[in-house]
């Protein structure tokens, strides 16, 4: 068997990439920053709609463009490299399919695919990234099941981020299940199980995509930056390290994309696999983090360059997702090993 894009999935990879280097170069991204304004960003999102990417996964007979999981990963890819500042995945992979699935409840989703929607995810805590830039929340948890709350009729404050550009609120209400604030979603044990796996493998690409990111600016970097008469990307410490990154990120991608494949043909394995290639992703995500800026030298550490923008989405983003020993501990289960263990410092 032969695991690897279609001409179709890689020419819409690469439609969508060109149009995000078009509409979303670091200046957008910095833009959705806390004072940044909104007009750069609203004209991204409508860009994505009339390519159709948010409507990606959205069945034909919704006005969808019927795509699956698989498909989806290479766009989710290059969102990531881009650093798209709005819950492009939270919408396209995540509440598009569930809502097409339940009939649309709430009637949302002809908004949704048209661009005038947006639909974040609401942790266990109530937090909400993007949520400044959304206008429903979606949320699996708390006693009242799954609910779509509407932001602008529910209690929320602005939560400042290490990332600013995922502009994250935080509901503070308990009266979300207020039918004129919140549509309860009857949601299935198993479609509720695929919704949170969508979710955990739209941030595993995205990982991927900022990983890559964070290599090509460091790979730059140490080409131009000169120290002893010699670019500093020739020693041989560089060397090594950047290297490694890249391993990491080039044995990520397949696994991520054979999560996706599980998810997509329903394949028992799904749950073991997405986790997988999250651990994987977030792990190469993290470690080019470090070696980007470890290379970048002090240069790294300013806001005033772009390195910042794409380290600390690989941050926030890790840190929204289930927790490593989650993970650890379904893929052990799968494996049938013991529950994941941590010494004192939390490590695995």
């Amino acid at each position: 068997m032969r695991f690897a894009l279609t001409d179709d999935q890689i020419t819409l990879r690469d439609a969508v990439g060109d149009l995000l280097a078009a509409e979303c170069p670091p200046a957008v991204v910095r833009a959705a920053w806390p004072g940044g304004g909104h007009k750069p960003v609203d004209r991204l999102w409508a860009a994505l709609a009339e390519m159709g990417v948010l409507a990606a996964m959205v069945p034909e007979s919704a006005g969808g463009l019927g795509l699956t999981e698989v498909d989806m990963v290479p766009v989710l890819t290059a969102a990531g490299y881009a650093a798209v500042p709005l819950p492009l995945a939270e919408t396209a992979a995540v509440a598009g399919p569930l809502l097409a699935a339940l009939d649309d409840p709430g009637g949302h989703l002809a908004a949704l695919t048209e661009g005038r929607c947006r639909i974040a995810l609401a942790g266990p805590t109530g937090l909400v990234p993007y949520g400044q830039r959304a206008d429903l929340a979606l949320s699996t948890y708390g006693p009242g099941g799954p609910r779509l709350i509407r932001l602008a009729g529910a209690t929320t404050i602005a939560v400042p981020t290490v990332d600013g550009s995922r502009a994250a609120l935080r509901i503070i209400d308990d009266d979300v299940a207020d039918p004129s604030v919140s549509t309860r979603l009857d949601v299935g044990d198993d479609l509720l199980a695929l919704t949170a796996d969508r979710a955990t493998l739209a941030a595993a690409a995205h990982l991927v995509g900022l990983g890559r990111r964070l290599l090509d600016l460091t790979v730059a970097h140490v080409g131009t930056r000169h120290q002893f008469g010699a670019p500093i990307g020739s020693f041989q410490a560089v060397k090594h390290q950047l290297a490694d990154a890249l391993l990491g990120l080039e044995l990520a991608a397949p696994m991520v994309l054979a999560a996706a494949w599980s998810a997509a043909t329903g394949a028992a394995t799904r749950a073991a696999d997405v986790s997988a290639g999250y651990l994987l992703a977030s792990d190469a995500a993290e470690r080019t983090a470090r070696v980007a800026l470890q290379c970048h030298g002090a240069i790294g550490y300013t806001v005033e360059y772009d390195l910042h923008l794409y380290a600390k989405r690989v941050w926030a983003t890790s840190a929204a997702t289930a927790g490593t020993d989650a993970h650890l501990d379904r893929l052990g289960t799968a494996l049938g090993l013991p529950a994941a263990t941590t010494d004192p410092g939390g490590r695995p």
